[in-house]
């Protein structure tokens, strides 16, 4: 295992805020979603914490729909420390919002995370666990996988296959793959050269680094919790409750 002193370990992430949260509605028409509250804590900080006890020490966010609130909110912090990425003029989707913050968030590889989403833990951080399994020489992305079967809040037919050695390949149609992507992975700048231009999704360059045998994934521990609709906020908050006794 790798010594914690030489693993790993980013100093920037970033955020996806930006999306209007339709699924979310009507609580998001006049809340972001990143600012809805699941046991008192709003999904933002929640992801922001997480980054926070891992070492993260600034962190990007995007913001779109109702970006003041967000902003006012994000204010209040003092770890990470919060940049905003703008895109009150253009929605970019996942893909293009990353792109357009690629000049904040450094060299390094660097963490991403869906504000809709977060996990409790289990017997290790998660996030170390991802650093620990970190190798740049093979990868251009690592995604947090959690079993398909075991979550609360989702209800598709998951993502991916994975190899023994962590290696990725998309769910075949009509097929139930074992794992689903968080929404949290740890990316490589190389991944976004000749990126498109514009909205786009991650998952363009996902499958582009999965054809190049450089996506990878590790899975994670405890049980994650997608928060995308209303009626899983309280499905989310009983299982908090619940890891709490």
């Amino acid at each position: 295992m790798t010594n914690n002193t030489t693993m790993f370990r980013p100093k920037r992430a970033m955020v996806l805020a930006a999306g209007f949260g339709k699924r979310m509605r009507p609580l998001t028409a006049t809340t972001p979603k990143p600012l809805i509250e699941v046991a008192g804590k709003a999904l933002i900080d929640r992801n922001l914490d997480c980054m926070a006890a891992a070492g993260v020490e600034t962190a990007v966010v995007n913001v779109h729909w109702l970006a003041d609130l967000v902003e006012v909110h994000l204010s209040r912090r003092e770890t990470p420390a919060i940049e905003i990425s703008d895109e009150r003029g253009e929605l970019l989707e996942t893909g293009g919002g990353i792109v357009k913050a690629l000049d904040r968030l450094g060299p390094d590889p660097f963490l991403v995370f869906n504000s809709d989403s977060f996990w409790i833990e289990g017997v290790r951080p998660n996030l170390d666990t991802m650093f620990e399994a970190w190798d740049e020489t093979r990868m251009d992305g690592l995604l947090m996988l959690a079993s398909t079967v075991e979550t609360v809040g989702y209800s598709g037919k998951g993502d991916f296959s994975m190899e023994r050695d962590g290696a990725l390949a998309r769910r075949a149609q009509s097929k139930v793959a074992p794992f689903v992507y968080t929404g949290c992975a740890l990316l490589h700048p190389r991944l976004f050269e000749g990126a498109p231009e514009g909205s786009f999704s991650l998952n363009v360059l996902f499958d582009k680094a999965i054809e190049a045998g450089r996506l990878f994934g590790v899975r994670m521990e405890g049980l994650w919790l997608h928060v995308g609709t209303p009626d899983a906020i309280p499905r989310a908050e009983a299982k908090i409750a619940e890891s709490a006794d």
